[in-house]
């Protein structure tokens, strides 16, 4: 970006326009380190945990189960103990509860047990997502804004990518407690980075909490915008290796990676684009994209359409992911980052939970062609509060 002087009339200079302040300075790159350690912990046994739970006989479902809602709990809590202790405390007791359950967990097969240290993890990861949500929105400017959090998107996306199936080869060729152990231990180490983050914001308020977030529309409609293309999300990465004929499988694979690749770099380009023209008119081209990759994607039996659609589908979730979540930045004040990060979670992990059950449920009675072109539909409802927040 090139700057210019100009003279409002002649013989009197106009200084040049600001520099575009850093993007990546020392507090940053600290909370990276930090997202880095809660994502690979968390991903690293995402898998692992549900395999070891279904070799001791307890079911894997169960174990996701508490883990998942154990983790929307924790986001609904986390802003007003951001607001009464701050970032730092918050974001450590994550990393701990995120941490220490992992390194105990095969101590005991009994359900019971598994259950008890999915909660704990559970809330553990809320807490990093949604304090560490917020002080990564401070600690970026908001003129770059977008960029910014698109960058956050990818440091914390790379660990997923990786901890994901490294977990479960680990697990298959060293045994359960390696894993664990190193996935309590990635958590526990980043603890010793907190201390050089920033603790609170000054001049915040009492943390409204998502219940009076939800009551602002400025933030509501988009949430509910986000919280509809994350279910496609849900239902791409648990139906899509069912819903294609087994003859396909090899294209699971890569579609998969295809959705994520695309997201990511869809989220990038929205940032960049978001902080130059506004993120508002992003909200709704990543939802049409979104649900058309959905309807693309029900010609189950065709790979050409399956990929496609699976690729457009992430394009369109990555500018959703970033547009909603700047916008939702971009309209309160720094007090209220915990709020919106809070509400945009839920959105996200409701929306997946809920577009996976509900497709389930769907595919049983129609068959998972019909079930893909139903979830589109469902989807276009989102129209309306997108249309009217334009």
């Amino acid at each position: 970006m090139t700057t210019t002087s100009r003279s409002a009339s002649p013989g009197v200079p106009v200084a040049p326009a600001a520099a575009r302040p850093p993007l990546v300075t020392r507090p940053l790159l600290w909370r990276f380190l930090t997202v880095i350690g809660a994502s690979a912990s968390f991903f690293l046994l995402l898998s692992v945990v549900p395999l070891y739970a279904e070799r001791g006989g307890g079911g894997a479902g169960p174990a996701t189960g508490v883990l998942m809602l154990a983790t929307v709990v924790g986001e609904l809590a986390t802003p007003r103990l951001v607001a009464r202790f701050g970032y730092r405390v918050a974001l450590a007791a994550g990393l701990t509860l995120l941490g220490a359950p992992a390194l105990v967990l095969t101590v005991s097969h009994g359900m019971a047990w598994i259950a008890v240290v999915c909660l704990l993890r559970g809330l553990g990861f809320a807490l990093t997502v949604v304090a560490g949500g917020a002080l990564t929105a401070s600690l970026i400017p908001a003129e770059r804004r977008g960029e910014g959090l698109a960058l956050a998107g990818i440091v914390s996306g790379v660990p997923s990518l990786v901890g994901l199936p490294l977990g479960v080869w680990l697990a298959s060729h060293a045994g359960f407690t390696p894993v664990c152990v190193a996935g309590g231990a990635v958590a526990l180490a980043a603890v010793a980075v907190v201390r050089l983050l920033p603790g609170r914001e000054s001049g915040a308020d009492g943390g409204a909490g998502v219940v009076a977030g939800l009551s602002s529309a400025a933030l509501a409609r988009p949430a509910a915008v986000f919280a509809t293309t994350a279910l496609g999300a849900g239902i791409v990465v648990t139906f899509l290796p069912i819903a294609v004929p087994a003859s396909m499988s090899g294209l699971v694979t890569v579609a998969l990676f295809a959705q994520t690749a695309m997201a990511t770099a869809a989220r990038w380009c929205a940032g960049r684009a978001g902080d130059r023209h506004g993120p508002r008119r992003l909200v709704l081209p990543g939802l049409l994209a979104s649900a058309a990759g959905i309807l693309l994607t029900a010609a189950t039996g065709s790979p050409v359409a399956v990929l496609a659609g699976v690729a457009l589908f992430g394009a369109g979730f990555g500018v959703a992911q970033n547009a909603t979540l700047t916008l939702m930045y971009a309209r309160v004040p720094r007090s209220g980052y915990g709020t919106v990060s809070a509400l945009w979670n839920v959105a996200y992990d409701g929306g997946m939970g809920l577009g996976a059950v509900g497709f389930g449920a769907a595919a049983g009675r129609t068959g998972y062609p019909a079930a893909f072109a139903l979830t589109a539909a469902v989807m276009l409802l989102a129209l309306a509060p997108a249309l009217r927040d334009r």
